[in-house]
């Protein structure tokens, strides 16, 4: 005969024995969303292969370049490296001043400054996802292995494709391709729109330029996300020079001209000055070195504003919005 004693010890157990089971029919159904959903995926990526195990909620963005298209997509980015505050790109936090507003409003906090590369500071975020880019300031490839022992890291390169292509390569990552796929066709359409409405002339050339007086300027090659952009609003984007190049690796996106072959690089009919305003215009136009220049010669130099050195879907979107306004029939 069971005394009470034993009756609740058995009652007891039975109730623990329960409990376990639900919790592991919630695990094995949390298992099965999951693996539903296409998680966990392989994700094939600049530096290999990293599994992620499940799609991210806290994500960490060593790369301030590649925050601001993860943040179109809607990827719940927690953190990202920030730039020196309160520049005329930047706000105070940062953050690139196309995107500063919609990163507050989600919530995003600076992670370190680019250069200061803080390992301490990428843990305590506890992110389940790291993204870093192959090059650019904000890289720091050289922590990839310190940073996959924090969390499934992801490397992609922003120099050698457009935004619209790295959005979809994040979106896979993320398990947002539908997000990355409705940004890109709103853009491409804007686009589309733009071009009909501009209607450049058939042969038109451009030059895009990050101009620096008296030193190596950036000059755009035609496979680099800016000439991508000005090509399908209707220019034919000039190859520079290979014999100017600077640059200390092959690049796909600029030619790092010297200034002394800056004025026989910028052939275009229309020259783009990235990160520039009026007044980079009338520098670049009082540079005696570059008075033949075609587009001087023309007055057909123009300033693309101070976000446009880097091509995100916030950025492009306001170039390409400037062009509707500025080269409006």
């Amino acid at each position: 005969m069971f005394s009470r004693k034993t009756a609740a010890l058995m009652a007891a157990a039975a109730l623990t024995l329960t409990t376990v089971a639900a919790c592991g029919d919630a695990d094995d159904a949390e298992k099965g969303a999951q693996t539903a959903a296409g998680w966990p995926r392989t994700i094939t990526h600049e530096a290999g292969e990293t599994v992620v195990d499940a799609k991210p909620e806290r994500i960490v963005s060593t790369s301030l370049s590649v925050t601001g298209t993860l943040l179109a997509i809607d990827a719940p980015v927690t953190a990202t490296a920030v730039t020196a505050a309160a520049g005329g790109t930047t706000d105070e936090n940062g953050f690139f001043a196309q995107w500063a507003e919609i990163a507050v409003e989600r919530g995003v906090a600076p992670l370190y400054k680019v250069g200061e590369f803080d390992l301490e500071a990428v843990i305590a975020q506890d992110p389940d996802l790291i993204v870093v880019s192959t090059s650019g300031a904000d890289s720091v490839m050289d922590q990839y292995d310190a940073l996959s022992d924090v969390a499934p890291t992801i490397v992609v390169n922003y120099g050698d494709q457009t935004w619209q292509d790295l959005a979809e390569e994040l979106g896979v990552a993320t398990g947002l391709e539908a997000g990355a796929a409705n940004v890109v066709q709103e853009f491409d359409t804007l686009v589309e729109e733009t071009a009909a409405r501009i209607a450049i002339l058939a042969g038109t050339t451009a030059s895009v330029v990050s101009y620096n007086p008296g030193d190596t300027s950036p000059v755009g090659k035609p496979t680099g996300p800016h000439a991508q952009l000005l090509m399908k609003l209707g220019f034919t984007v000039d190859e520079p020079p290979a014999e100017f190049d600077t640059s200390a690796q092959k690049r796909e996106d600029f030619s790092f001209t010297s200034y002394e072959g800056l004025a026989d690089s910028v052939t275009g009919d229309h020259v783009f000055l990235i990160i520039a305003t009026d007044e980079k215009v009338e520098a670049f136009k009082a540079d005696p070195t570059l008075a033949n220049v075609p587009a001087v010669r023309s007055d057909q130099v123009h300033p693309l504003g101070l976000a446009s050195f880097r091509m995100d879907p916030y950025s492009a979107t306001e170039i390409v919005n400037w062009f509707g306004e500025a080269f409006a029939k």
